[in-house]
Formats: C-alpha cells, structure tokens, sequence
C-alpha cells in the first residue's frame, strides 16, 4: 500500500506562484483575489486516464489522455472517455506528467521499463491529437530509470529530476553497523532545448547520532523554487535500518520532518533541515508537495506519519522550518489520521488538498485549506463514493480564479469539478467515462 513506508513513491511538483498586484484576506469573497496564475483565454483542460494492470487501482498499466476546451471541461453534459478515444504517452506504468502554464503542451519523463528516464513533450491539439517532440534525451544515466521530476514554474523553463540510489549498509571495520545511505541525484532540464543542464551527485549524510541508529533518507522527491530564486527546497521519504538485524524496520520512532536543501542553479551544497514540529515524510507521492505562497515562505505537507496524521509545515525565506508554525490537519478538519495524497495552492494563502484518514478506509475526500488561519474545511458539491481513491493523483490545474480536478472513484464514472478560488463555489464539470478498475489521476 502506498501508505506503508515500503511503496514505492514518484510524482511532485515545482511551483513558484506569481505574485500578486493586491492584497486582501482570502476570508473575505467580497474582495477581488488577483488571479494566482494567468488565466489562458483559450486553454486546452487534459485528462489523463491510469489503466488497471494486475490490481483495480493500480494504475501500472499504462496511461491515456485527452484534451478539451475549457468550456466543454465546464459542461455536464460533454463526456470524456479517455480509455476509448484518448492516445497513449510514452510510459511503461503510470506517467509522470506536466504541462506548461497555458496547457499547450505536456511534459513526460518515461517511468521504468526499456524507455526508462526518456524525457520528451506532446505539443496538445485537442481530443486525442498530441505531437510528440522529435527529439528525446534520456536521463538514466545520471537518475535511473524511474525518476521523480517536476516542473519549476519559471516561464515552463525547467523540470528538475532527482533520485537517490538504492541504500547500502556500511559496516565499521570490527563489522558492527555505521550507517545506510544512497547516493542521491539532482538534474535539471532545459524543457526548451530539451537537454540536460546540470547534474550533481553526492552522499547526503544525517546527523552520526541518526545514522547509528538507522535512520536513512530513502527517495527524494517535489523539488520547490524559493523566491528568491538561488536554492531548491527536495522533500525526502525516510527509512530505518534495525543496525542489529540489518533488516529495514516497519514501524519506528520518526525523527522530525526533514528537507534536503541546494543551492541553484548550481545544484551544489546539499544540506539537510530539520523541523520539529512534524514527523512526517516531505515527498509527497505524485504530485505537488510544497509550495511558495503570497507571502514569500515555502508550504510544505507530510505524508506517512500514523501518530499524527499530515501537517502543513513552514520554511521561511531563510531557508529554515519556522517551528513557531503549527498546523494539523487532524485538529483543522477534526479527524485522525489524516493523509494528504496531494495538494495545490491557489493564492492568498487558500489551496486545496485531496486526502483520507484512519476512519474511511482510503476513501479520499477535498479539502479547502486557509494557511493563513491554519484551517481547513471538507468541500461540500463534490459526489464521493467509497472507491474513491485519490492515492496516484497527480494534476490539478490553475486557470485564473479557477481550480479543476479530476474525480472518479475506482472503475466508476466521475466528473471534473471547478472550484472557484474566490467563493469556493463548486460546479460539476464534464463527465469523465470510466472503466473496470481504471481511474482518472488528473487534469493538465
């Protein structure tokens, strides 16, 4: 299950937020919120569909989309079947997919398999029409063939990769347990030229204290831009080695929630933060992790913590966890062991996030978060079903004030919905045809 700390993890994202020409307070939807992103007049909306391979859910059989206007992805009555009439992209299991700002074209690392690391784009040109970049450069050579990657929101410049390598144990020279690390990659591409721009390589050690006991940063994953442009913020997923058996652990004490910082576009000076008020992992799964809000500081969620449940953490202009900032999303929305599966900012501190906990069996819910008041709220107007599972979920798209999202339980039909940034009103989109054990992970 993707919520054992043995699943495998892949998808964020990098997202710097333009900045906004007014201030006002996002509890007041009598205030004009100046649009996050630029709103696209004539915006293709892509639906990208995962196709059952063993499991229903799984989604490793491969991925299929299809692209419409924005006015037929705000009507009920269009249906979409991107199993039937969409077109396949590059990808042995689930793509790991971005697409520019305006929609017009996707961005696609090839996850695992012979094309493993093949970085390519689709030029969108409606339906099922997608033209593939002629040319390719592939990364295995620096991230393997299962790379996470994002897309910096830099005027669609840059996507940076990262990977860590599988951990070895390393033994002291009477044989008893040192430490267990990866060597981890960071690169970034040139999505224009489609070339690799830099690359860097390094052991990222923790603390002596950690690593004797075990403790080990397993993935990497949803680089973010700071605003000030010169350092990248990587969440990472954490492991335990038992140093007597040398057996990976289950179940262990976390340390607190950390971060693997660079410096950019050097890549250069890894260093590790720490926060101490989660104890979560920072990588997400699929998609968007953290993100750089309004006010300058870095939002950053965590995943896989069954004491606590999912937090929204801090990272200030300095770089650092600022700790003076707490905020559960257990005590916001009144639950227990509540899981972000992924999650997008919007502007004025409102972002919305999909997400389960200990009581719905992995059934996933909407939420709208206020960061800003470190609350959080269930979107009502949207047709939950106990099949919906929002655990491979990986595009939401911003269009102005809007917010659309892809919402269809396992092997069932859905919908896109568009939340209003402002109001938070919802309205039911077009109808997303769904087949046995597939299910749709976003829109793009």
């Amino acid at each position: 299950m993707k919520k054992s700390t043995f699943k495998l993890m892949a998808f964020g994202l990098v997202f710097t937020t333009f900045a906004l020409t007014t201030s006002c307070s996002s509890n007041d939807n009598e205030d004009p919120i100046t649009p996050t992103l630029p709103e696209t007049q004539s915006r293709w909306i892509t639906v990208a569909g995962a196709l059952m391979q063993t499991a229903p859910g799984d989604g490793n059989g491969g991925t299929k989309v299809f692209s419409v206007s924005k006015e037929d992805a705000k009507n009920p009555n269009i249906s979409i079947n991107v199993y039937d009439n969409g077109t396949p992209v590059q990808s042995t299991r689930t793509a790991r997919l971005q697409s520019s700002v305006d929609g017009s074209t996707l961005f696609n690392i090839t996850y695992t398999g012979a094309n493993g690391g093949e970085f390519m784009t689709y030029k969108v040109n409606g339906g099922n029409n997608f033209t593939q970049s002629g040319s390719t450069v592939n990364i295995s050579q620096y991230a393997g063939t299962s790379p996470r990657w994002t897309k910096l929101f830099d005027g669609d410049k840059t996507g940076v990769a990262v990977n860590v390598t599988a951990p070895v144990i390393v033994t002291n020279p009477d044989k008893t347990y040192k430490h267990t690390r990866g060597s981890a990659t960071v690169l970034s591409l040139d999505l224009q030229k489609i070339l690799i721009s830099a690359a860097k390589q390094y052991e990222i050690p923790l603390t002596p204290e950690e690593e004797a006991k075990g403790h080990h940063i397993f993935r990497l994953d949803a680089p973010t831009l700071n605003k000030a442009g010169d350092k990248l913020i990587i969440g990472t997923w954490m492991r335990k080695t038992n140093p007597l058996t040398a057996e990976n652990e289950a179940t262990f004490e976390r340390l607190g929630s950390k971060s693997l910082i660079v410096d950019y576009p050097s890549l250069t000076n890894p260093k590790i933060i720490t926060s101490t008020v989660g104890f979560g992992d920072t990588s997400g799964y699929r998609s968007f992790n953290s993100f750089v809000a309004n006010d300058g500081n870095i939002y950053q969620a965590t995943q896989r913590d069954t004491k606590n449940g999912s937090y929204i953490l801090k990272i200030n202009q300095s770089n650092e966890y600022d700790n003076s900032y707490v905020f559960s999303l257990d005590t916001a929305l009144g639950i227990k062991g509540s899981y972000i599966d992924a999650w997008r900012y919007v502007g004025n501190g409102i972002a919305y996030a999909v997400y389960t906990h200990d009581a719905a069996n992995n059934q996933g819910f909407v939420a709208r978060i206020d960061l800003n008041a470190k609350t959080a709220k269930k979107v009502e107007g949207i047709a939950y079903d106990t099949d919906l599972d929002f655990g491979q979920y990986q595009g939401f798209v911003v269009d102005g004030n809007d917010l659309y999202i892809a919402v269809t339980p396992v092997g069932k039909d859905g919908n896109i919905y568009v939340i209003d940034a402002v109001t938070g009103t919802v309205t039911k989109g077009a109808k997303l045809v769904n087949k046995a054990g597939n299910h749709y992970i976003g829109v793009f």
